[in-house]
C-alpha cells in the first residue's frame, strides 16, 4: 500500500521506523539472471530519484551545480542540498537494506541521462547500459543501488505520466519552479519550491507501483514501453496458457518457424540498406504558400493492417541471376525481392512528388533534389524492395536499369498467434476508449499497438556503447562482430521475430500512401507517414472509397487464412461506431493550410490555428506567435521567421565532464562555494525556420515554371 509522506531534511528516518522497515524487508522477489546462473533478489518497492540545478555563464564559461536531491522509498521522501548529503543517505540505505551485487534496491529517475551525467562520477558502477551514449537505461552502483530510466518505461513526460495515474493519485506541480533562476545549496526555497521537488519523486513512486501491482513485482516491469508489447507477443506466440511453461508443442513448433527464418551477415547489410521509415513530404508547387480549405485524410493504423493484411518474407533468402525481365517480372510478383538497383538518366515523372531519397542513396551524379527527395540524376544507385520499385514506376522514366544481389523470400501472412496479438491491442485500444474503469487497460493496448512494429526492426548488430570511468575518454562505441552477432540472432531461443518483417511492414504502408498521393495528382499537398493533406477533398471520395473497399476485401482474405471472425478488423467503439483496420479516414478540412517544408506546417481548423514544427514545442511556440502576429501568423510563417530563446520549449545542453568548483551568486543576493564533479549545462535555444540554398533554388524553379 502507497503512503504519501515526506520530510525535509536528512535524517534517520527509514532507519528508525520499524513497520516501515518490516514491511520492506517482506517484499523482496528473485529474478534469474538471463544466460548464467546468477539469482539477483530486488526489494518489492517503489523508489525514486530526483534533483534540482543551475546553470551559470561567466566570462563565456558553462558551469552547472546541483541545489537539491530528493529520494522517495516507498512513499517517504527525504531531500538534501548537496551531494555529500546524497552519498551520507546512500550510504544509510546499502547498510539498513544490505544492498549488494545479489541484493538490489530499484531507484527509478525520469531522464536518467540527466540525472547520470551529474552522479557519474560519485559512484562506483558495476554495470551501464545504454542504448547510445550518454543515454544510460540502467546504471549499477557495486553497492547494488540499481538506477533506471522511468521516462523509457513510460515514453511520457512527468506531467503526463501524473495525469494518466489510475490508482495512486499525485499530479505533478508545474509552475512553481522558476527554472530561469540561479540557485545553489544555500537559497532558501519556498514551501511551493519544496512541494515541487518531492511530488516529482512522489509522481514516480505512485506510477512504479501501479507498475509493481499490475504487473506481478518489480522483477517484472521491463526496461523500456516495447518491452511490455514484445513480451506479450512472445508469450502468445511460444505459449499455450498463461503459465508460459517453455518447451510444450506450441513453443516446439514456433522454434521450428524462427529455425527457417535465419539471415547471413551480406542479407542483414543489405537489409539496411533497403529499410526506409515513413514518408514526410511536401508538394514543392505549394511550399510557402497559404491554402484555403484543404482537406485531411489519415489511415486508421497504417503499420498495424500492413501488418495483418499483407504477406512477408517467410522462408530463407534465396540469392538468384536476374537472365531477363520476364523472370524479374515473375519474381517480383510471386516474391517479396530486395535488389540492389543503378538507374542511368532517371527522371521524375510528375512534378507533385518524388519519392527516392537522397540518403538512402549509395551514388547519386549530377542530382536534382527536392528537399531531400530526388528528382533527376545521371546515376543512381540504391537498394529498395519489390514495393519500391512498384511506386518509382509510377513516378519516374529512366534509360535503363541494371539489377545486382538479388534475393527473394517466399511469402506469407506473419504467424497466426503474431496477428491475434496485434489484432487484441487494436480492439482494446477501440473498445476500452472512454469506458470507465478501463482507463489503464486502455492506456496499455495504446501503447502497445502502436510499439507493434517497431520491435519488428530493432537492430540486431547495434553499436555497443561502453562506459568506462577510468578511460580518458569515459563513452566510447564499439562495432559489433557482425558474423557472431548474426549468429547469436539465428539461434536465440527467445527470437519470436524476423527483421525483414519490419523492413516490408514500412514499404507497404509507403506504397499506400503513394497510391493516395497519385490518386489525388496536382491536388496533393502534403503526406506525412500515414496522412495526406489534399486540395478539393470532395473530388477524391471516389478513390478513398474504392481504396477503403480493397482493404476490407485483404482483411477478409487474411482473416480466413487465420481462421479469424471478420469481426476481429472492425471493433466498436463505446458508442457502437465500427473502426475498421486500415482504411482512409476523413479528418476534416482545414480553413488554412501553410507548409514550408517536411514537419513543418501551420494550419487553422474550427477557428483554432496550430503549428506542427519538429524542434520547436508549440505549446509555447503558439501564445508567442499569436500574440506577435495575430492574424497574419500565415504571412509571417516563411523563410527566416525567428523564435526566441524561451519561446520554442527547447533548450540546448552543453555537457561539462570535467570537474568544476567556484563561487556563485544566486537570484536574492546569496553567495556560496559549489562543486561539481560532471554536470550539464543548459539553456534555452532559438529556432529560426530555414531552407537549404538546394531546395530554395528548387522552389523558385519550379513555382517560377508554374506561371
Amino acid at each position: 500500500m502507497l503512503t504519501v509522506q515526506s520530510t525535509f531534511s536528512i535524517s534517520d528516518r527509514i532507519r528508525s521506523n520499524d513497520e516501515f522497515l518490516s514491511e520492506i524487508e517482506r517484499q523482496v522477489v528473485s529474478y534469474d539472471l538471463i544466460g548464467t546462473n546468477k539469482k539477483i533478489k530486488y526489494f518489492n518497492v517503489p523508489a525514486s530519484f530526483d534533483i534540482e540545478t543551475s546553470s551559470v555563464q561567466s566570462a563565456g564559461l558553462k558551469m552547472s551545480l546541483t541545489y537539491e536531491w530528493s529520494f522517495g522509498i516507498n512513499g517517504i521522501v527525504t531531500v538534501g542540498r548537496t551531494w555529500e548529503e546524497y552519498e551520507e543517505l546512500i550510504e544509510n540505505v546499502e547498510n539498513i537494506f544490505g544492498t549488494s551485487e545479489n541484493i538490489r534496491l530499484v531507484v527509478y529517475v525520469h531522464n536518467l541521462s540527466y540525472e547520470f551525467q551529474f552522479m557519474r562520477k560519485i559512484f562506483e558502477w558495476d554495470k551501464v547500459f545504454s542504448l547510445d551514449v550518454r543515454k544510460p537505461v540502467y546504471a549499477v552502483t557495486k553497492s547494488g543501488i540499481e538506477y533506471r530510466c522511468s521516462y523509457k518505461l513510460s515514453g511520457y513526460n512527468l506531467e503526463t505520466v501524473g495525469k494518466n495515474l489510475q490508482k495512486y493519485k499525485v499530479e505533478k506541480m508545474s509552475g512553481d519552479l522558476d527554472y530561469s533562476k540561479v540557485r545553489h545549496s544555500k537559497t532558501a526555497l519556498t514551501e511551493k519550491e519544496w512541494q515541487y521537488c518531492v511530488h516529482d519523486v512522489l509522481v514516480v513512486m505512485a506510477y512504479i507501483q501501479e507498475k509493481i501491482e499490475s504487473d506481478g513485482d518489480i522483477t517484472k516491469i521491463p526496461l523500456t514501453k516495447t518491452g511490455y508489447v514484445r513480451n506479450y507477443c512472445r508469450n502468445n506466440c511460444f505459449y499455450l496458457y498463461k503459465s508460459h511453461k517453455r518447451g510444450g508443442w506450441k513453443y516446439k513448433q514456433y522454434r521450428q518457424l524462427m529455425r527457417n527464418l535465419t539471415l547471413t551477415p551480406d542479407e542483414y547489410n543489405q537489409l539496411k540498406c533497403a529499410f526506409q521509415g515513413g514518408f514526410t513530404h511536401a508538394n514543392a508547387m505549394y511550399s510557402g504558400k497559404t491554402l484555403e480549405n484543404v482537406g485531411s485524410f489519415d489511415f486508421t493504423s497504417s503499420y498495424p493492417y500492413v501488418m495483418i493484411s499483407e504477406k512477408y518474407p517467410m522462408g530463407r533468402g534465396e540469392h538468384i541471376q536476374i537472365t531477363s525481365s520476364e523472370q524479374f517480372e515473375r519474381c517480383l510478383k510471386n516474391y517479396c525481392c530486395m535488389f540492389d538497383v543503378e538507374f542511368k538518366n532517371i527522371e521524375s515523372i510528375t512534378y507533385i512528388e518524388h519519392p527516392i531519397s537522397l540518403s538512402k542513396c549509395q551514388v547519386a551524379i549530377n542530382r536534382v533534389v527536392d528537399n531531400g527527395r530526388v528528382v533527376s540524376a545521371d546515376l543512381l544507385r540504391t537498394t529498395i524492395t519489390n514495393l519500391d520499385w512498384d511506386v518509382y514506376k509510377h513516378f519516374y522514366h529512366w534509360e535503363d536499369a541494371k539489377i545486382g544481389n538479388f534475393v527473394r523470400y517466399p511469402k506469407g501472412y506473419l504467424p497466426t498467434d503474431f496477428v491475434k496479438s496485434i489484432l487484441k491491442l487494436y480492439q482494446d485500444k477501440t473498445t476500452l476508449k472512454g469506458v470507465e474503469g478501463k482507463e489503464v487497460e486502455y492506456l496499455g493496448s495504446k501503447e502497445m499497438v502502436n510499439a507493434a512494429y517497431g520491435m519488428t526492426v530493432t537492430d540486431i548488430c547495434r553499436d555497443e556503447i561502453i562506459y568506462d570511468d577510468s578511460s580518458q575518454l569515459d563513452w566510447e562505441k564499439q562495432k559489433p562482430n557482425i558474423e557472431e552477432a548474426i549468429e547469436k540472432y539465428n539461434k536465440s531461443a527467445r527470437r519470436f521475430l524476423f527483421y525483414p518483417w519490419g523492413v516490408w511492414v514500412t514499404a507497404y504502408a509507403r506504397r499506400n500512401l503513394f497510391s493516395g498521393i497519385y490518386a489525388v495528382g496536382e491536388d496533393y499537398v502534403y503526406s506525412d507517414t500515414d496522412s495526406i493533406k489534399v486540395l478539393h477533398p470532395e473530388n477524391h471520395m471516389d478513390y478513398i472509397e474504392e481504396y477503403n473497399k480493397i482493404v476490407i476485401r485483404k482483411l477478409d482474405a487474411a482473416m480466413e487464412f487465420h481462421k479469424l471472425p471478420k469481426s476481429s478488423y472492425k471493433p466498436k467503439t463505446i458508442k457502437g461506431v465500427e473502426k475498421v483496420l486500415g482504411v482512409w479516414d476523413n479528418e476534416g478540412v482545414y480553413s488554412r493550410f501553410k507548409t514550408i517544408g517536411a514537419k513543418r506546417y501551420l494550419v487553422e481548423k474550427d477557428g483554432k490555428i496550430n503549428l506542427t514544427t519538429s524542434g520547436v514545442n508549440k505549446g509555447t511556440a503558439m501564445p508567442y506567435l499569436l500574440k506577435k502576429y495575430g492574424d497574419n501568423i500565415f504571412d509571417a510563417f516563411a523563410e527566416g521567421l525567428y523564435i526566441p530563446p524561451g519561446y520554442t520549449g527547447k533548450n540546448t545542453l552543453t555537457y561539462i565532464d570535467d570537474e568544476q568548483h567556484g563561487v556563485v551568486t544566486d537570484y536574492l543576493g546569496e553567495t556560496a562555494e559549489f562543486y561539481t564533479p560532471s554536470g550539464i549545462h543548459m539553456e534555452p535555444t532559438d529556432y529560426t525556420f530555414s531552407m537549404s540554398a538546394e531546395y530554395i533554388k528548387y522552389l523558385l524553379g519550379v513555382q517560377t515554371y508554374e506561371k
